[in-house]
């Protein structure tokens, strides 16, 4: 069993920054990508940036420039430093794993419950 924590979500003012975090636990051996994901209300959940364990990086193009992200994999943890936050970065924000190997077998995609990011205008 595999478990993703996120947090650092909450509300902000336009042009300001968030920090996320998302932690897996469990008896992982290694998870080949993580990321972030997001869905607005009546949209649907979209890419913002996911990172593989080599380092290998793919940004939503409504972020890049703005976003971050990076891992630890020692700690099997990701994060997304997101700058110069609009308004239309409201969403909520979904941790994703992907490809983890543990230690009684492979698995494929986990999801986290999501963290709110709200930005005011």
């Amino acid at each position: 069993q595999v478990h993703l924590v996120e947090s650092g979500g909450g509300l902000v003012q336009r042009g300001g920054s968030l920090r996320l975090s998302c932690a897996a636990s469990g008896s992982i051996v290694s998870i080949y990508v993580m990321g972030w994901y997001r869905q607005a209300p009546g949209k649907q959940r979209e890419l913002v940036a996911v990172m593989t364990s080599g380092g290998s990086t793919n940004y939503g193009d409504s972020v890049k420039g703005r976003f971050t992200i990076s891992r630890d994999n020692a700690k099997n943890t990701v994060y997304l430093q997101m700058n110069s936050l609009k308004p239309e970065d409201t969403a909520v924000y979904y941790c994703n794993a992907g490809r983890i190997i543990t230690t009684m077998e492979a698995l494929d995609d986990y999801w986290g419950q999501g963290t709110q990011v709200t930005v005011s205008s």
